[in-house]
């Protein structure tokens, strides 16, 4: 790759002097002068060293600010690669161009098409660092990569990446949970509430640390990060305020997030690159929501056998009935359920070890299978680094673990495991994560994961990681009245944030009442997040007796609707308000509203992504909060549909070809 190099002439001074040379270069070249754009040219990307000879990027969007001077560098444990830089030389911008496909996911076919330059980097010392930075139509990437040709293992301590927003941005983010607080020392699990639409300055606790995606309304621009593709030699991050209430800077996590015996910080030798850093924006939400960013710069699938990777639905006892139903008998019922329904899975959950045994779970899955439906079978992750006891726990810490058990598992008929209460985002947690799922695939099985991290990509990389929880779900509407009142905004928050790129098990649909709660939702609008929300594995939460009081055309609905898409269009919506999607599985379109407000919401627009007029079936609430109505309705590309929504209510409408 040729390299153009702007000091060659002053490598003869002296270090001092070379620094507040390439200073002055840079300054008089002006910020024009090294630059990135979209391809549409709506993204522009400015870079310029600053007056410390720090790197910095100020990124445009159609001529508006988005992000101002924002710095990039990282704190070795060896060398400071943040300040003191000298600017070798940038490779010429190239266009990179992928097309691909996902067995999980939004988008089954996806495009990506991007500008790229390198900027080549290194300090006084000869420590060199680049920096790659990609720039498609939908938003900004960048990461770090360090060439390490001296062997020297090198520990990164801190990055000093920064988000610099413009004035008066307003944030729709989720705190992150102290590390070993919560039930049994299990946080922090991304199972917070949001901030929905605070202004940044008045955030609570600048201490604070908030989580990926994290999105911001800044001006007229939409504005959501997060990161993707985290080798097995870098940490998940997270972002935290600076002082400047405008700034957030990357952050890691610390020592109690990691394997014991092992560390959290950025660790490698030889050549090894940082995440990618994701700066998704549009001036309109829609482009954020259908952005497939997280997946575009994932790494492509390890090549393996893919052919057992089969997306479903699930029936599953747990959420509603509690431990009392790890009994053999109700999950034989489960089966029967699954099978009616025509789901492809039931999940067996905590202690079915003891209060089953492997020798019933076995007939189990041999029953299972003679009625079309597989198992997946509850697994506790962790070792000591928290106090929970539900079983089975800590057989899966070692490769000689994983592979005894997995290799039960597949002699016994088991199609996939969910694996619950993992440890934090540190860097041996997050290379743990990537060992089960590797192994895993070895034998044949599926992997979803609770109390855990956010994916990040890793379902394009691992095709056996179906899905993943990350998310303050139904469950914790079972837990208390709190959550419950907050479920409507909070699922209308997720499509917007935590399910845009990555799978998530939010374990949706209840029609029943929840024992000793009042449930804010209406059941349209639980019949709606079954479409809203994305899983390779769907988990219904939803028990047959439920099932079976709901209108035929219900339960209809529920046997046949997808667990993946081939298509998604967003429709209108706002964060934390409502929000209504549109998602094609072949030839059918299934829309889908949810209403996060106390009042009833009307939404008018034109199906364009239809290609010609359909017939659909529309299913709402009916004269109360748990009934239903339904009926037949046209579909026109150009005419103007109506959406009535009521409070805390629900819509979907299916085409039929």
């Amino acid at each position: 790759m040729r390299r153009i190099n702007f000091i060659s002439k002053i490598f003869i001074l002296p270090v001092k002097i070379i620094t507040l040379s390439v200073f002055i270069t840079s300054c008089n070249m002006g910020y024009g002068d090294l630059k990135l754009e979209s391809p549409d040219g709506a993204i522009k990307v400015f870079f310029k060293l600053s007056e410390d000879s720090s790197f910095v990027y100020r990124v445009d969007y159609k001529g508006e600010s988005v992000l101002q001077d924002s710095r990039l560098g990282v704190v070795m444990k060896q060398h400071d690669l943040s300040r003191g830089l000298l600017l070798d030389s940038v490779s010429p911008a190239e266009t990179v161009t992928e097309t691909y496909s996902m067995l999980v996911g939004k988008q089954k076919e996806c495009n990506y098409r991007a500008n790229s330059k390198t900027f080549y980097l290194g300090n006084g010392d000869e420590k060199r660092m680049d920096i790659t930075f990609r720039v498609s139509d939908d938003g900004v990437a960048f990461r770090y990569h360090f060439s390490g040709g001296d062997g020297e293992n090198r520990t990164i301590l801190k990055e000093v990446t920064s988000f610099h927003l413009c004035q008066g941005a307003v944030a729709y983010i989720q705190p992150l949970a102290e590390p070993k607080s919560g039930w049994c020392q299990t946080n922090p699990s991304y199972e917070e509430n949001y901030e929905i639409g605070v202004p940044v300055e008045e955030l609570p606790d600048g201490s604070k640390q908030w989580i990926y995606p994290a999105l911001f309304k800044s001006g007229n621009q939409w504005i959501l990060l997060s990161e993707t593709a985290p080798e097995r030699s870098y940490c998940g991050s997270r972002i935290i305020q600076m002082p400047d209430k405008n700034v957030f800077r990357v952050v890691f996590p610390d020592e109690r997030e990691s394997f014991p015996g092992d560390g959290s910080l950025p660790e490698g030798v030889g050549a090894w690159s940082s995440p990618w850093r994701i700066i998704a924006l549009s001036d309109q939400i829609g482009p954020i929501v259908e952005s497939t960013l997280g997946t575009d710069l994932a790494k492509p699938p390890v090549p393996e056998n893919r052919s057992f990777v089969k997306p479903g639905r699930a029936s599953w006892s747990w959420v509603l009935l509690k431990d009392d139903s790890i009994t053999c008998d109700v999950q034989k019922r489960f089966i029967e359920y699954a099978a009616e329904m025509n789901w492809e899975y039931c999940l067996v959950d905590v202690n079915w070890d003891t209060k089953i045994g492997y020798d019933r779970i076995r007939d189990l899955a041999a029953y299972a299978d003679g009625l079309g439906v597989g198992l997946i079978l509850w697994y506790n992750s962790s070792g000591s680094w928290n106090s929970t006891t539900y079983r089975p726990k800590s057989r899966l810490l070692t490769r000689e673990d994983r592979f005894r058990e997995f290799g039960l598992l597949r002699d016994m008929g088991i199609k996939g495991i969910k694996v619950d209460f993992f440890g934090g985002d540190g860097r041996s947690m997050m290379a743990y994560y990537q060992d089960i799922f590797t192994d895993a695939a070895g034998f044949g099985l599926m992997v979803n994961c609770h109390g855990c991290t956010l994916p990040r990509g890793w379902h394009r990389t691992y095709p056996n990681l179906v899905t993943m929880e990350s998310v303050k779900g139904f469950e914790f509407v079972t837990f208390e009245q709190g959550n419950a009142d907050k479920q409507p905004s909070h699922c209308c928050m997720l499509p917007f944030t935590r399910n845009v790129f990555d799978p998530m098990d939010f374990t949706p649909v209840c029609f029943s009442e929840v024992p000793g709660l009042q449930r804010r939702t209406t059941n349209a609008f639980e019949l709606a997040l079954s479409v809203m929300f994305w899983s390779g594995v769907q988990h219904i939460a939803e028990i047959p007796v439920g099932m079976d009081r709901v209108p035929a055309y219900v339960k209809e609905f529920m046997k046949n609707v997808p667990s993946t898409w081939d298509e998604t269009k967003f429709v209108d919506g706002i964060p934390g308000s409502f929000v209504v999607l549109a998602r094609r599985s072949g030839e059918n379109w299934y829309i889908a509203g949810i209403n996060g407000e106390k009042n009833a919401r009307e939404v008018r627009f034109r199906p364009g992504f239809l290609v010609s007029e359909a017939q659909a079936e529309l299913i709402t609430d009916g004269e109360n909060s748990r009934s239903f109505n339904n009926w037949n309705v046209v579909l026109h590309p150009d005419e103007e549909m109506i959406l009535q929504m009521a409070p805390h209510g629900g819509v979907v409408i299916t085409t039929v070809f």
